[in-house]
């Protein structure tokens, strides 16, 4: 028979970490879009990506899960899918700023991505908010 490996505590919390750190990132990567999308449409005016990232930063304080870097690919992916309208405006204090609002056809997706939002989460808080009872 194989010989037995000794159970490794440290690098089964190491996995764990890196399990953890992956899922966080696939689940980001599909809220990010709707998360920008909502907070445009209640900003009710364009915002550039650093107004965008305080907002963020400012309602989820340190718990955020977006890096403001993070935001730029989306806002641009939903700009050429036309759910943000973008211009570009000089800047006195530095180069010039991106701004973004969001299109009609952003509203209607937004609207779209809640319903399928709640519907995913009412779905999976059926499976994790249990209390470890088994039938």
């Amino acid at each position: 028979m194989g010989a037995q490996t000794e159970y490794d505590p440290e690098a089964d919390a190491s996995d764990l970490d890196a399990l953890s750190r992956k899922f966080q990132k696939e689940l980001n990567a599909g809220l990010v879009a709707l998360v920008l999308l909502a907070v445009l449409d209640q900003a009710g005016e364009d915002l550039y990506g650093y107004q965008i990232a305080k907002r963020l930063q400012h309602q989820a304080g340190e718990g955020t899960f977006v890096k403001q870097g993070a935001l730029y690919p989306v806002l641009r992916n939903l700009s050429a899918a036309g759910l943000l309208s973008s211009r570009v405006v000089p800047s006195y204090s530095g180069p010039p700023r991106r701004y973004y609002g969001i299109t009609p056809t952003g509203r209607r997706t937004l609207a779209q991505w809640r319903d399928i939002w709640s519907g995913t989460r009412d779905f999976v808080n059926q499976f994790i908010e249990t209390t470890g009872e088994r039938s």
